[in-house]
């Protein structure tokens, strides 16, 4: 019978399924080639389902270090190629967080003065309307978290940018636990604060129809250091 190993019950047990995986390969436990073990022996090993295991193995896939076979299994790539990702991202690290804003600063920052300087009336339309969709959210009482993420990525599809957008499409991806914990702690903080996101908003959305690249950037980041004050943290952009 194998062996249990201990992993850390972090925000995700996929995660560190998939990292305790990623270094038994780096370090050849598992060879180019190997067939890894069967979803029922890694559920065993690590003591989880294997619906986890699968997101596990999707993610190493993901990254280009595995691959499955239609009735096989999976197996460790011979390329072996690492696609950019994060490491045990940790939404509840004030480090991580910090780097994680850093990033977004310079992505979205950027990605924002593009749109402001590339728009068309369509896409100011789109922007309006995903902005219309948060406040109503907001009204209602709730996050207004896939709101927040639609308007945002109307904004990167304005800038007229594939690399923009297949990035925020990875960040949407890693760090929507963040961004969702930020909304929470606006919400329970006190009332005002929501009302207060949205006007960074509303900032955001004026110079992007006003077609003002530099404002757009400089309210791009005066949000995002807004999230991390929100959060306790405090960034200079």
């Amino acid at each position: 019978m194998a062996s249990t190993k201990l992993i850390n019950r972090g925000p995700s047990l996929a995660d560190s399924v998939s990292d305790s995986i990623r270094i038994e390969i780096t370090n050849g436990t598992y060879a180019i080639g190997d067939k890894l073990p069967t979803e029922k022996t890694l559920a065993d090993t690590y003591g989880v389902s294997r619906p986890i295991v699968r997101e596990a193995i999707n993610s190493l896939k993901r990254d280009g270090l595995v691959v499955t076979r239609q009735g096989l299994g999976a197996f460790v790539s011979e390329t072996r190629e690492q696609n950019f990702r994060f490491t045990s991202f940790d939404v509840n690290d004030a480090l991580d967080i910090r780097n994680v804003i850093e990033l977004l600063m310079a992505v979205e920052a950027a990605a924002t003065a593009r749109a402001a300087e590339r728009r068309t009336e369509e896409d100011i339309k789109k922007i309006e309307s995903r902005f219309n969709a948060m406040q109503t959210a907001i009204d209602l009482g709730q996050s207004g978290v896939d709101e927040d993420m639609e308007f945002h990525r109307a904004i990167v599809e304005a800038a007229r940018n594939p690399y923009f957008r297949d990035m925020s499409d990875f960040l949407d991806a890693n760090v929507r636990n963040f961004i969702r914990k930020a909304r929470e702690n606006t919400a329970r903080l006190k009332s005002g604060l929501v009302q207060e996101v949205q006007g960074e908003h509303r900032i955001i959305l004026e110079a992007i129809v006003s077609g003002d690249a530099q404002a757009a950037r400089k309210a791009a980041e005066a949000h995002l250091i807004g999230a991390a004050k929100r959060l306790a943290l405090y960034i200079k952009p």
